[in-house]
């Protein structure tokens, strides 16, 4: 019998890989537990995808685009007239503020890397993605400052169940932004309006937060 033309195939095996994280973590990944949940032959499995670090790959950069593509689409970033710290805060809020599943599922694909090297290009993809976002209105040092905290808030908020608090985020972007510019970054780029009151723009090099 000749195969069924299926070009969507590929695109469904990836979003039940997702979903088979999603409920069983990572553990539960296998091409037997995605051919399942995809409803499509074992077989196909190891067509589209030699090995499962192949499919993790192919998750992994789906599941990126989430707050990548919020930052990107951010209007504050051209609009040297509104609080960059204050959007970045928000839209971190937004994100965490999300279906908690959807939101922990993505950084357990991230994560994943730690022990599957494999993933280690497409991890900082999303380093990179976001960092050269913000560098355009920054510099490159500043902005891989910014990416730092703002990854090491996320990841402590879902470690911890503790509530995100967007104003303590936006105060710590904001001393980020303030020292960039201190240490001589063009003038009018994401420092914004103004740093906080009374503050050395340049004295608090322990903002960065590991992620």
């Amino acid at each position: 019998m000749a195969r069924r033309y299926d070009p969507g195939r590929r695109q469904r095996i990836i979003d039940a890989a997702i979903r088979v994280v999603g409920r069983d973590g990572i553990a539960g990944l296998s091409h037997r537990t995605v051919a399942a949940e995809a409803d499509v032959p074992l077989g196909s499995m190891t067509y589209h995808f030699a090995s499962l670090d192949e499919l993790l790959v192919a998750a992994l950069r789906q599941a990126n685009e989430g707050f990548a593509a919020a930052v990107r689409d951010s209007g504050v970033l051209a609009d040297a007239d509104r609080d960059p710290a204050g959007e970045l805060a928000r839209l971190m809020g937004e994100w965490l503020g999300r279906e908690r599943s959807g939101v922990e599922l993505e950084y357990e694909l991230y994560l994943a890397a730690l022990r599957r090297p494999a993933l280690r290009p497409v991890a900082a993809e999303w380093t990179d993605g976001v960092t050269e976002v913000l560098a355009r209105r920054s510099d490159p040092v500043t902005a891989r400052a910014l990416v730092a905290l703002m990854d090491g808030i996320c990841l402590q908020v879902l470690l911890t169940d503790a509530p995100y608090d967007e104003e303590y985020a936006r105060e710590m972007l904001t001393r980020i932004l303030s020292a960039g510019a201190g240490a001589g970054a063009p003038p009018g780029e994401l420092s914004g309006e103004g740093g906080l009151p009374g503050g050395n723009p340049g004295e608090d090099g322990g903002n960065r937060r590991p992620a």
